[in-house]
Parts: C-alpha cells; sequence; structure tokens
C-alpha cells in the first residue's frame, strides 16, 4: 500500500502543494524537450529525402560546433566562423554523395545505414584529430538571465532555443511542402531508380539535405555547446533523438518538435516526482521505456505515415 501511494498519490499532493514549482519543472522539461527536437530535425530532413535513418547525425551536431568553435577560439569572428562551419558542412555533404551515396544507390536501407556508422566514425574521428578532445566553452551572445512568472523561474537562453527550433520547423514544412525541391526530395525517398527515370538528379538532391542537414547540425551544435560547452558527449545526447523520432514519426517535422516536448517534460517532471520511487536516474532511461511503449502500439509514431507494403 505505501508503495502505491508513493507512485499514484504522493506525487499529485506534491504537484497540487506547490503548484509554480511543478510549472517550473514542466517548463524546464519543455526547453530541454526543444533541445532534442533540434537534433531529432537533422534525422527527420536525411530520413524524410532518402529513406535512410542517419546514424551520423548526432556526429555532425558535434563536428559543426568544433569547427565553429575552433575557428573562433583561432581568432575569427563568430558570423565568418559561421558561414565558414556552413561550407565545411557543404563541403562534407559533397563528399557523403560522391564517396559514400553515389556507390550504393538502390542498394538496402540497411546498407546506407550501415554506411552511416562508418561515416559517423569518420567524421568524429577528423574532429578529434583536428579540434583535440578538450572541452570548448563556446559564448555567442545567447541571454543566459532567468525571469520569473508568478514562483516559476524561467530561463532566457531556453526560450531563445525553443523559437529556433519553431523558425526552423517552420521554415523546413514550407520548404518539403511548396517548393519544387522539396517535392523532388519526398519523389527520392519513395524510390531512387524511379526518381531517375523521370529526371530528377539524384546527386543534386542528395547534396542539398545533406547540405541542409549539416546547417541544422550547426545550429544545434550552437545551442547545445552554449549550454554544456562543446565536448565528445554531444554525439552521446544526440541519441536522446531516437526515442524523439519514434513518437514523433520519422517523417514528420512537426512530430520531431511533439515527441521532442513530451520526451523533454516526461523525463523531467518524472525525475522529480517519481525519482525517489525508482532510485532515481529516472531521465536516462524514461524515453527509451516510453518509445518501447509507442513501438508496442502505434510504431509510425504520432505523425508518422503508415507504411503498408504488398507482398
Amino acid at each position: 500500500m505505501e508503495a502505491l501511494n508513493a507512485l499514484f498519490v504522493t506525487p499529485f499532493v506534491e504537484i497540487f502543494d506547490a503548484p509554480w514549482f511543478f510549472m517550473e519543472v514542466l517548463t524546464g522539461g519543455l526547453m530541454a524537450g526543444v533541445m532534442y527536437s533540434l537534433v531529432a530535425l537533422g534525422f527527420v530532413l536525411i530520413f524524410k529525402a532518402s529513406g535512410v535513418f542517419n546514424f551520423a547525425q548526432g556526429v555532425m551536431v558535434l563536428f559543426a560546433a568544433l569547427n565553429f568553435v575552433g575557428l573562433m577560439d583561432a581568432g575569427v569572428p563568430m558570423i565568418l566562423a559561421g558561414i565558414i562551419t556552413i561550407a565545411i558542412m557543404v563541403a562534407v555533404a559533397f563528399a557523403i554523395e560522391r564517396f559514400v551515396l553515389r556507390p550504393l544507390v538502390n542498394q538496402e536501407h540497411i546498407i546506407l545505414f550501415m554506411a552511416t556508422i562508418g561515416v559517423a566514425y569518420f567524421l568524429e574521428g577528423v574532429g578529434e584529430m583536428i579540434w583535440g578532445t578538450d572541452v570548448r566553452p563556446l559564448n555567442v551572445g545567447i541571454p543566459d538571465d532567468v525571469f520569473f512568472v508568478g514562483d516559476a523561474m524561467i530561463q532566457q537562453s531556453d526560450l531563445f532555443a525553443a523559437v529556433v527550433a519553431g523558425f526552423l520547423v517552420v521554415v523546413l514544412a514550407l520548404f518539403f511542402h511548396y517548393t519544387r525541391t522539396g517535392r523532388a526530395l519526398r519523389a527520392v525517398a519513395d524510390d531512387h531508380q524511379a526518381a531517375l527515370s523521370i529526371g530528377i538528379p539524384l546527386n543534386h538532391i542528395w547534396v542539398i539535405v545533406w547540405s541542409v542537414a549539416g546547417f541544422v547540425a550547426l545550429v544545434t551544435g550552437i545551442m547545445w555547446g552554449s549550454k554544456l560547452g562543446v565536448q565528445f558527449s554531444l554525439s552521446v545526447i544526440a541519441l536522446k533523438a531516437l526515442p524523439v523520432l519514434i513518437l514523433g514519426g520519422f517523417t514528420s517535422i512537426p512530430g520531431a518538435i511533439v515527441g521532442g516536448l513530451i520526451i523533454g517534460a516526461g523525463e523531467k517532471v518524472a525525475e522529480v516526482y517519481w525519482g525517489g520511487f525508482f532510485g532515481g536516474a529516472i531521465e536516462e532511461w524514461f524515453a527509451y521505456i516510453l518509445a518501447l511503449a509507442f513501438l508496442f502500439f502505434r510504431p509510425q509514431g504520432l505523425f508518422g505515415e503508415k507504411i503498408i507494403e504488398r507482398v
């Protein structure tokens, strides 16, 4: 009986006794979810345009952030460092298309997935060789003050990240649905060979989408780097985007945001109000347990397209 009270009754009593504290915990979780969503956006872009889960996206976040902060530490002005880093990520997109994707056109998706694992280790090794493994603080002028809504404390940096994520979602959704290139990207994802047969230049399309994913990786790296410092653990944190994708759907840009918000809010609230019952560290496994439950009942995610294959 005591265990049931601790699990179901006590947390709700605490919420009603201190509603402003609950609001602070919930808001902090939602803002953390926005950061997860930024990473998930890069995964969605690649999957939506090629049907391939890009295991290297987390390392692309790290690689972009390493180049950006490395250039700034070398005395390059921030705006110029950003432009150079974007150029580097576009060059990476060209190299991936030419040496990885082009030889594997129309191959099974598992083969392309394994190729992205190789890309991940290659980029991580190059980043370590050029910039080293030290944690690098990153300051790009993002406000880090706090303000209060009632008794709930809100960080300005979290709100800034939320605005950036919202802007990216709107721009990318419009790009995919209302531009000729966006429609071509979706056609390529459906069938590589069919897209080639109607004159869609597969190599150009892949360069475009990997370049856009590289830009998203840079924005994500700047947001995470400003919060935690640029360090190699960023690539591990980025894997939290996997349960976000399972919840939101691998092909849905808005789903990446909604999934991130659910994961972020859920793990923070669970850690604070149920951490004592489970012995703490709920944040480490909550997202993956929730994703597992979704796989049982709605494997395509909240906004994903249901895949029906004829045999």
